[in-house]
């Protein structure tokens, strides 16, 4: 390879043949970079050389003063605990692999435990090689039910779907929807004795998820990537604990969050935000908590407030405490692109924006119009974005909203930015690597330096973060909810299985928009997702511009009268 630049494609650690991804996600040459006038080379190297790994009986093979036990190439060992393995398609690969960003610490999946009972795994994947993809396959027992994978709609179980983790503005999808906002490459396999394993492909990268042949799961990616085994366990319950070893267990959320709370796209004044807490107050329905959309920003520039219907936000909330409410504002990760403005100012002073190939900022269209990009992979960045949230947080903020961190980018086949865009990230995350790297982990290390600024902001207070989009780990920083949803009945059904979905992945706070986010939702239909609503974790109504009013008096005496308190 030539010489690489300051921050160049990290390919892979010494020892290992660099590859080269499949061309629905290319790595482009990196041309005229500032940082230095040397061109990166990426060589293509062909996968098959490198991946193919047959399985041969690894009975015997097992030395019992060994942690790396080798089954032809493939290598495994236990971590955390002596019945959590990681396999790697080789010895060459385990070195060559990229840091965990779904591991709460980095370290744990990289350290063999060392008082283990010389167990062996019950179940051993096999790694292969399909059109320059690392595929990983587990076989188990006939009978297997398989559910996990994530934030997916549909059915709880997952037997016979498959799924594709690539973070996607997915408004008003179905029950066949393959891609939605958050990527949990994780499967959990309940076996036809009741015992439960779980597995956990940990790739940043698109990933397939493929359980279309009974009781098999199989992951396909680009690059090589360990694969974590949990169990199998005596239950479902105990693959989760120990799952929550490894990624991390939910925050610890204020107790004022896990009432209801009242959305819309938008309360387009200050005066109508403190009218529908009001209301909820004459009418005795419980409520916490009122959401400010994206219209009360000025032009939709975060950090500002409209000066004209919300000119005075101290006031609005000193006026939503009084009343016993607190509030949540909007953030979103486009940042627009106008000089004068004091976050694109202060931004590109900094040096914090995702960049082209090119090394120049990359511009997208979102709400405001062309925006640039926080690039959040980098430690400076997040820094800099938790200290605009500190700020921010001072003006009686109780709460922040990440929406559109997929990144949603408008104006595009993809509905995101280009999987060529670079970002510098730490050495820890990966390294400075194209946007197919860091595309699944962008609202993850968003929802994170968000956390981080409120942490910032009030140390001694719990910080409350929603997320639309994120990772495995992604709990640790955030809510999240089920995104654009629609008022049907079908959608009613789906969000029970979509919650309960994410709680069997490691992300248990979470919940649908009470009543659709899209469309008109009936009388009936309302109070029956109310009713099931105040059972999810995070229980909110919301609705979209356009659509009548969603708040839970619009809907006659009867639903406004069963749900007071």
């Amino acid at each position: 390879m030539e010489q690489a630049l300051s921050c160049s494609y990290r390919i892979a650690r010494a020892g290992a043949i660099p590859f080269s991804p499949p061309l629905a996600s290319p790595f482009s040459h990196h041309r005229n970079n500032p940082l230095s006038s040397s061109i990166i080379t990426l060589r293509r190297k062909r996968f098959f050389e490198k991946f193919i790994s047959k399985m041969a009986n690894y009975e015997g093979q097992v030395s019992s003063g060994s942690s790396d036990v080798r089954s032809g190439n493939m290598i495994f060992e236990p971590i955390l605990d002596d019945a959590v393995f990681r396999f790697d398609c080789s010895a060459d690969d385990r070195d060559a692999a990229y840091p965990s960003i779904s591991f709460l610490n980095s370290r744990d999946r990289e350290t063999p435990i060392t008082n283990n009972t010389h167990k062996v795994p019950s179940y051993i994947p096999r790694f292969e090689c399909l059109l320059e993809q690392q595929v990983v396959q587990l076989e188990l027992p006939a009978g297997t039910s398989l559910y996990g994978t994530g934030e997916v709609s549909g059915q709880l179980e997952r037997t016979g779907k498959r799924v594709f983790t690539w973070n996607t503005d997915a408004w008003g999808y179905g029950p066949g929807t393959s891609s939605l906002y958050q990527s949990h490459p994780w499967v959990l396999a309940v076996l036809p004795n009741g015992e439960a394993l779980g597995i956990l492909a940990d790739t940043t990268r698109r990933c397939e998820i493929d359980l279309r042949k009974e009781s098999t799961i199989r992951f396909i990616s680009p690059s090589s990537y360990p694969v974590i085994t949990f169990g199998p366990f005596a239950s479902p319950t105990e693959v989760l604990i120990s799952l929550s070893k490894a990624i991390g267990t939910v925050f610890m959320p204020p107790k004022w969050s896990l009432g209801y709370q009242q959305c819309r796209w938008s309360y387009l004044s200050d005066q109508r935000v403190l009218e529908v807490a009001k209301t909820f107050r004459e009418k005795s329905i419980p409520c916490d908590v009122i959401w400010m959309d994206i219209d009360y920003m000025d032009g939709f520039r975060c950090f500002t407030f409209d000066k004209e219907r919300f000119r005075d936000p101290k006031s609005l909330v000193e006026g939503l405490h009084y009343s016993g409410f607190k509030g949540i504002w909007m953030l979103d990760p486009g940042i627009k692109q106008e000089k004068g403005y004091f976050v694109y100012d202060s931004g590109s002073e900094n040096d914090v924006w995702v960049q082209k190939a090119d090394g120049t900022p990359f511009v997208g269209d979102v709400w405001p119009g062309p925006c640039v990009f926080p690039d959040y992979a980098q430690s400076k960045v997040r820094a800099w974005w938790a200290n605009l949230v500190k700020d921010f947080v001072s003006n009686g903020v109780d709460g922040i909203w990440n929406d559109m961190n997929e990144p949603a980018v408008f104006k595009t086949v993809t509905k995101t930015m280009p999987e060529s865009n670079v970002h510098r990230g730490d050495g820890e995350l990966g390294g400075c690597q194209t946007h197919s790297f860091y595309h699944n982990v962008y609202g993850l290390l968003m929802a994170r330096s968000t956390y981080e600024g409120m942490k910032l902001a009030n140390e001694n207070k719990r910080p409350f973060v929603l997320t639309r989009a994120g990772f495995s780990g992604s709990q640790r920083y955030a809510a999240t909810w089920t995104g654009d949803n629609l008022s049907t009945w079908e959608h009613l059904h789906m969000s029970i299985s979509m919650v309960l979905q994410l709680g069997l992945s490691g992300q248990p706070l979470s919940g649908p928009d009470i009543g659709g986010f899209a469309g008109n939702a009936t009388p009936r239909l309302f109070g029956r997702w109310m009713g099931v609503g105040s059972l999810f974790p995070f229980c909110r109504g919301h609705s979209e511009a356009g659509t009548t009013d969603h708040e839970p008096w619009s809907f006659g005496e009867e639903v406004g009268s069963t749900l007071a308190a």
